[in-house]
């Protein structure tokens, strides 16, 4: 299932668990996982805390420490430090269902981490059954 999103700034976490949440909810699979993609090379996905909106502002800070954009790099596009972004947080992320749910943890959301934005991106979600 293919969903279209835009960010608002260049660098985000948008909290997509709801969208994942509902195609499992909508695929009557009732044990198995669900496979949440960017196909982008400068976005995202991750799990992590969404009670304290200051941990995914201080993911980002901390992303940017590791990766600042103006980091000198060679690419010539100027969004050096979001392709190592990606490739640091990783562009997918596959969570369990159980009882036709999605399984996360108290804490968590899924996120779709932007890192070039604003742009009008994409989002996978694929629901597997279970064995």
């Amino acid at each position: 299932m293919l969903h279209e999103l835009r960010t608002t700034r260049r660098e985000e976490l948008v909290d997509v668990t709801h969208i994942v949440a509902e195609a499992v909810s909508a695929s009557g699979v009732s044990s198995g996982v669900v496979v949440v993609s960017s196909p982008h090379t400068t976005a995202g996905i991750l799990v992590n805390e969404n009670a304290d909106p200051n941990v995914a502002t201080d993911l980002i800070a901390g992303l940017a420490k590791l990766a600042p954009e103006s980091g000198g790099w060679r690419h010539a596009e100027g969004n050096s430090d979001a392709h190592l972004k990606t490739a640091l947080v990783g562009t997918s992320a596959m969570l369990p269902i159980e009882g036709g749910q999605l399984s996360l943890g108290t804490w968590q959301a899924v996120y779709f981490a932007e890192f070039d934005g604003p742009r009008s991106r994409r989002l996978v979600v694929s629901v597997l059954r279970g064995l």
